[in-house]
């Protein structure tokens, strides 16, 4: 590292970049004196996961800010848009699930994570599992409307007792004033006098003699009584999250109880490396749970005595560190969860490094190769040479990178050649990258022996590229066998970390190549039954095709204007009679 660069670091409060030998941002730091926290990177030994970070430091940039508060916004913005190797990456990024009752004529409900339509939305739900059982359940003993839109004639919801048919029938806002107070209800948590109804009908049904509707009326019990126990846990807290942490020498356990209608409905946790010291890593862990990965912010955040300074204001202004009563005995509760966990959790992530980054690096050693961080692995496709298709799937640091996979179409070669695909595919792909002036992988990955490797090397050596090509050869059951490198087949041990994530890459690319493959040869097959409908010019075809694949292809059809026997053929070559 430059010295007389880090000598002239400011003593201001500021957010720093790292960067490796590529220019790529691998951590973003925020600090009081950028003087005094950079240079500690550089100065003494470290543990862990910072000796991993300081040893692929290349470089840094940093900037000033006014105050610590600047630097702390600016540190959000920046891991937002740069997502770096070495911070706190979030298991889930997605945001928590609802239900949604709408408010249409008809009413629906529905399990969702997007709040953009006018309706009446249920949740946040922590658990994901249990929020669609509940719509599902609804959706069995309710007689809500299912379609998206309503056909024109019924389905089988409606024979099952399951919709109340307003397709075919007069319903009025009369009809469904006794189903949404009660759907109401059960979502409020009133859920035992649901239970207590169900079991009502089913005695009235086997009464009856209709022991199919009892049969149904009993597994409804069930599947209520299951969602019901998974909220058992009753508290005096209404909608609350706890925090809790503990730390070893290089790992940090955080465990989280979702508190929400005083039932502690989830308990989330994650296992981070220590880069920081372990409160700055919390603190960091609590600000990108509730800013960066988008989880809603509840009443009130319960946390260990630790310092709030760090947190943003929307988050301090609802958290409270108990010092004695319940609060304080349910934040003890959560630590011993989390120390609970460390160990369980610690074997977990020493797997998964096993098979990831631990897998880049122990065949980048098999390889004789300084580092691997970037792989892209090829595959084919074809049904007896029709609609061949290629597909490349990216890896970085041992992990998919799905925003850089790619689908190919195959051009210039017929029938089932795969010498040739390969190489055409090769060539195609590292042409553009040469044009485009982008970063090449630091290792080829192709399906197959000794002919699907002299392929790809033979399309790099026109493009005057030397970019290593490792072949990956199944045996006589279609699975991994070994490596084909430098004209040598090489075995690996089948139980290894390493044999597990080439495995599981080329099951990836396989299915990736597969799942395009089939879908080429769909509408080619669509394509060609769509030719022969009487009536469907080049115009209809194309917004035919626009919609091709949609959920609600069907009945987008209608908004086409096209005559009812075009959509009966059409709805024929797609599958749906």
């Amino acid at each position: 590292m430059d010295k007389e660069k880090l000598n002239n670091l400011p003593k201001q409060p500021g957010c720093y970049l790292m960067k490796n030998k590529e220019g790529e941002i691998i951590y973003v730091g925020k600090a009081k004196n950028l003087f005094n926290r950079v240079r500690s990177y550089f100065v003494g030994s470290h543990d862990g996961k910072t000796t991993a970070l300081v040893s692929q430091i290349e470089d840094f940039e940093y900037i000033i800010t006014s105050s610590e508060t600047e630097a702390f916004v600016l540190e959000m913005n920046l891991i937002k848009k740069h997502q770096p190797h070495y911070n706190i990456k979030l298991t889930d990024d997605k945001r928590y699930p609802y239900i949604c009752l709408t408010l249409e004529e008809h009413p629906r409900i529905f399990y969702t994570r997007e709040l953009n339509k006018k309706a009446k939305y249920y949740g946040p739900y922590p658990n994901a599992t249990a929020a669609r059982e509940v719509v599902d359940i609804l959706n069995k003993v309710y007689p809500l409307r299912k379609c998206y839109r309503l056909p024109k004639k019924e389905c089988l919801y409606y024979h099952l007792g399951q919709c109340l048919g307003p397709c075919i029938k007069e319903i009025t806002t009369q009809d469904y004033e006794n189903i949404l107070p009660e759907i109401n209800a059960f979502l409020k948590g009133n859920n035992k006098e649901r239970i207590k109804n169900l079991e009502k009908k089913m005695k009235e049904a086997s009464k009856n003699l209709n022991f199919e509707k009892a049969k149904e009326y009993r597994n409804m019990m069930r599947h209520l009584s299951a969602v019901v126990e998974k909220q058992k846990m009753e508290l005096s807290l209404d909608d609350t999250d706890v925090f809790g942490y503990v730390t070893t020498k290089n790992y940090i356990s955080v465990q989280i109880f979702h508190i929400r209608d005083y039932k502690m409905v989830e308990r989330t946790g994650s296992l981070l490396g220590l880069i920081d010291n372990p409160e700055e890593t919390f603190i960091s862990f609590i600000n990108q749970f509730y800013l960066i990965a988008g989880y809603p912010l509840p009443k009130e955040i319960l946390l260990p005595k630790i310092d709030l300074s760090g947190l943003a204001r929307e988050i301090k202004n609802i958290c409270f560190i108990p010092q004695r009563g319940k609060k304080k005995e349910m934040v003890d509760l959560v630590m011993v969860n989390a120390q609970e966990k460390i160990d369980l959790l610690i074997k977990k992530e020493k797997r998964k490094y096993e098979k990831s980054e631990g897998a880049m690096i122990e065949l980048a050693k098999i390889l004789a190769l300084d580092s691997i961080r970037t792989i892209e692995a090829f595959d084919n496709s074809n049904i007896q040479g029709s609609s061949s298709v290629s597909a490349m799937v990216s890896y970085k640091n041992g992990l998919p990178n799905k925003k850089e996979y790619r689908k190919y179409k195959v051009k210039t070669v017929k029938d089932a050649d795969d010498y040739h695909t390969m190489e055409e595919v090769i060539e195609r792909r590292y042409s553009r990258l040469q044009k485009e002036g982008k970063q090449f992988p630091d290792l080829i990955i192709v399906d197959g022996g000794k002919p699907q490797v002299t392929a790809a090397e033979t399309a790099l050596k026109r493009l005057h590229l030397q970019i290593p090509v490792l072949g990956l050869f199944k045996d006589d059951k279609h699975k991994t066998q070994g490596l084909f490198y430098k004209n040598k087949e090489i075995k690996i041990d089948k139980k290894s970390g390493l044999f597990l994530f080439l495995t599981a890459l080329q099951d990836e690319v396989h299915r990736y190549a597969i799942s395009f493959h089939r879908l080429v040869h769909t509408k080619n097959t669509f394509i060609s039954g769509l030719e022969k409908i009487k009536g469907i010019g080049e115009v209809k075809k194309k917004q035919i095709l626009q919609i091709l694949g949609r959920e609600n292809f069907l009945e987008e059809l209608d908004e086409l204007k096209l005559t009812e026997k075009q959509k009966q053929e059409i709805a024929k070559l797609y599958g749906d009679e």
